[in-house]
């Protein structure tokens, strides 16, 4: 029996791995050191902070809990969280929805497509700030027609940080959407098609469950862009109008939302730094356990369809 010759490839790829298994400790080190200094140790010495008061981390003196008690007792953070909270819901389903059907019509053999990709896309490559001070500009230009501004009514501020939001992202996430649903197999929407299913049975019984990886993806930054927005809501509103909270005796920005009360509350004096600090752990607490769950509830349908 004659025996085989050993496969060129598989010598090869040996002769490549055994090296790179040998030395990869060396390469990513550098890499993992960077990211110790960079991310893991400020993360950690932050969380030290929430629980000190501070002007510099080196004046840092431990008060325990009492900074975390303040911020429950802070108006302008529980206000901040019910104005990010429903500005995320309106986010999630306005930029999604016409994110993808922007997508769907994209994909429909159009002329032109390429063109309407690109100039759909090109708002997501301007700055947050730069898009804020570009759109309260248009906004007061209409609205001083009606003898208002933008920052005089929280209604005007809101939505002018959804439309804002929703044109920069848009095309964004369609990107997203065209990939999928250029992935969706051509036999299934055949098959659909021989059976008489008509455009919007094959739309929601074929091309969305087999769309749901890019609906998860899409859903998940929309989500977390909305909980972190911080330079289009300085550049635009800047968290105005302000009122008084007549029982707590503070000032409330009706139009910011959390990382913007982050910032804020900062800059009050040297005394909140650390209640700052407590916002900033107890907002990353929030999104990691309000994405999380999105993955779960999303890619357990992925998993069904």
């Amino acid at each position: 029996m004659r025996k085989k010759k050993p496969d060129g490839s598989a010598v090869n790829s040996q002769l490549i791995r055994r090296p790179i298994q040998r030395w990869f400790p060396l390469f990513i080190l550098p890499v993992f050191i960077c990211f110790c200094i960079g991310f893991v140790w400020p993360f950690l010495q932050g969380i030290y902070l929430s629980f000190c008061t501070f002007n510099i981390p080196k004046d840092a003196t431990w008060v325990g809990l009492q900074n975390y008690a303040k911020v429950f007792q802070d108006p302008s953070f529980s206000h901040a969280f019910w104005n990010t909270a429903a500005f995320a819901v309106v986010s999630i389903i306005l930029i999604n929805v016409f994110a993808f059907f922007v997508a769907y019509a994209l994909t429909q053999k159009m002329r032109g497509s390429n063109l309407f990709r690109t100039v759909f896309f090109m708002p997501n490559l301007i700055g947050g700030v730069v898009l804020g001070y570009i759109w309260s500009m248009i906004f007061d230009g209409i609205l001083r027609r009606y003898g208002t501004y933008l920052t005089a009514n929280a209604t005007y501020g809101f939505w002018g940080l959804v439309i804002l939001v929703a044109w920069q992202q848009i095309g964004y996430m369609m990107i997203i959407y065209i990939a999928g649903l250029q992935a969706v197999p051509s036999d299934m929407l055949e098959a659909a098609k021989i059976d008489g299913a008509t455009g919007s049975q094959t739309l929601f019984k074929v091309i969305i469950p087999n769309v749901m990886p890019s609906i998860t993806i899409c859903t998940f930054l929309t989500l977390t862009n909305s909980f972190k927005l911080f330079d289009q809501n300085l550049a635009l509103t800047g968290g105005l109008p302000q009122v008084v909270d007549k029982a707590a005796k503070m000032k409330v920005n009706m139009t910011e939302l959390l990382a913007l009360n982050i910032y804020s509350t900062y800059n009050i004096n040297k005394n909140w730094h650390g209640v700052a600090q407590a916002k900033a752990v107890i907002f990353f607490i929030l999104v990691a356990v309000l994405a999380l769950s999105q993955q779960y509830a999303t890619r357990k349908k992925e998993v069904q369809q």
